[in-house]
This record gives structure tokens, C-alpha cells and sequence, in this order.
């Protein structure tokens, strides 16, 4: 009989990477797929009739160790320019927040008085370390980001994930029950797999026309969160339409509270 846990370990996954390969123990094609999260194999066979699963360690290289030294220093702080400064109740960000129906009281937000747009800044335990913009009007791009940090736009305190594309999705979802979380992009950065890491259940809510692209973040974060889920919508989140917002209640963990 096959020694998975070997098996897995002679694959030589390097840390941040994935591997999917045949399984070794149903043959299904493409269907076992290993995850190295800092040293930590996860490992699962997708078919169906398999309950292949499991986890172990494994000993991070030199450069295993310098990749996540650089990766944090996402951490150091930005300075915001000087043209971007608090809302403080300015008409152009309360028009929007009414428009999307965001509580400004509630979500943290500035105002780049240059290139009006209502800004979002991304922080880490109380520390800013970038901002995003969104256009309010017809100036491109639609969405700046001003600084280079790979970290989301989250809104929220809940204990469950809800990987959105922008802040507007992200601020709406946010709520006691849910953490919005923008990736703020076409693909999810080691920075967005390991913020997510602290989160038991991530439900990826990407626009309706981003399928491929949600079934390809479900799979990536399959070795970092031990419950991923996919919700397909029917319109941008944003809209809160009410099938959607249904439907993400009901494929939410039943012991978790009813978004509010």
C-alpha cells in the first residue's frame, strides 16, 4: 500500500506553490492537489468518491525563509499625499456612500481632492500601508492604487471571508458576521492566501462574468483555508441583490450568525 504522507513529501512542493497531480490512490486524473502554506503540506484528492486528505510538515529552505522575510514588509506604513485628505463630511464622498448605501460613519475613507475620487486605505493593525481610489468621475483608470503593498482592502469584524474584486463590495458585505475582502485584482498574491489564513471559511463572490477566475481562487485557497466556498452570483455584490444576499446567508456556516 502507497505511504501518502511520502508520496506527498517526495513531490518537493516549495513553499507558496501548488502542485495537482494524478491521486495516487483512486488514479483520478488531476484530481490530488498539494499545498505548501510555511512548511505545512496540505494535501486532498478532489474527486468525490475519495476522502484522500491530510496534512505534515516540512523543513522551509533558506529561500523559503528570505521570501517570507520580504514578504513582511508589506508591513511598512504609507504616507498619504497631501492631496488626499479625510472626507469630513464632504458632499462628493456622502453622494457615494448613499449611492452604494456605505454608512460613512462606519467605513474609513478620504477624499483625493486632485483627482476626485473617494478613497479607501488598506490597514494593518491600525497602520495604514496603502490606499485605493475609485473615480467619481469619468477620469481612467476607474480604481488607483497608490502605493505597492500586495495586502487586501478588508471591511468588516465577522469570522467569515467574502473575496470581492473591489473596496465598493468589499465596504457593503463588511459586516459583524462577514469581512469583505478586496483583492483588488485579476489574481490572489501570497500576501491576500496568507491574510486569509486566519479566517475557518472564505466564500469567493466575484462578479458573474469571473467564473473561471472563482474557481481558480476556490482551488488556490484550498491549502490555506480549511473551508472554501463558492457563491455565483447573479450581479455584482455591490447591488445587494436579493437572491444573492439569500444565497450567500444560505451557503454561510449555519452556526455563524445571519448577516445583518
Amino acid at each position: 500500500m502507497i505511504n501518502i504522507n511520502q508520496y506527498v513529501i517526495d513531490l518537493n512542493v516549495s513553499n507558496a506553490n501548488s502542485v495537482r497531480t494524478n491521486c495516487p490512490l483512486c488514479k483520478g486524473y488531476k484530481t490530488f492537489t498539494v499545498t505548501n502554506n510555511m512548511g505545512v503540506l496540505l494535501w486532498n484528492c478532489y474527486k468525490v468518491t475519495c476522502d484522500v486528505g491530510g496534512r505534515s510538515k516540512v523543513r522551509l529552505t533558506v529561500n523559503d525563509i528570505k521570501n517570507q522575510n520580504l514578504a513582511q514588509e508589506d508591513d511598512t506604513p504609507f504616507a498619504l499625499p497631501e492631496y488626499i485628505v479625510p472626507h469630513r463630511d464632504r458632499w462628493e464622498t456622502l453622494t457615494f456612500c448613499t449611492k452604494w448605501g456605505i454608512d460613512a460613519d462606519k467605513v474609513n475613507m478620504y477624499y483625493d481632492v486632485k483627482e476626485k475620487r473617494v478613497v479607501f486605505p488598506v490597514e494593518h493593525n491600525g497602520t495604514i500601508l496603502d490606499a485605493v481610489g475609485r473615480s467619481i468621475t469619468s477620469r481612467l483608470p476607474k480604481w488607483k492604487r497608490y502605493g505597492k503593498n500586495n495586502l487586501p482592502y478588508t471591511f468588516g469584524c465577522g469570522s467569515v471571508a467574502v473575496v470581492v474584486e473591489d473596496c465598493v463590495s468589499a465596504s457593503v458585505i463588511g459586516s459583524g458576521v462577514y469581512v469583505g475582502v478586496a483583492v483588488l485584482g485579476t489574481s490572489l498574491s501570497e500576501a491576500h492566501k496568507q491574510y486569509l489564513t486566519r479566517f475557518s471559511t472564505a466564500i469567493i463572490a466575484l462578479d458573474p462574468d469571473a467564473l473561471p477566475k472563482t474557481l481558480s481562487f476556490a482551488k488556490e485557497l484550498r491549502g490555506y483555508v480549511k473551508d472554501v466556498r463558492v457563491l455565483r452570483l447573479t450581479d455584482d455584490l455591490k447591488y445587494k441583490n436579493e437572491d444573492d444576499i439569500n444565497n450567500l446567508i444560505t451557503i454561510t456556516p449555519k452556526e455563524i450568525t445571519t448577516w445583518n
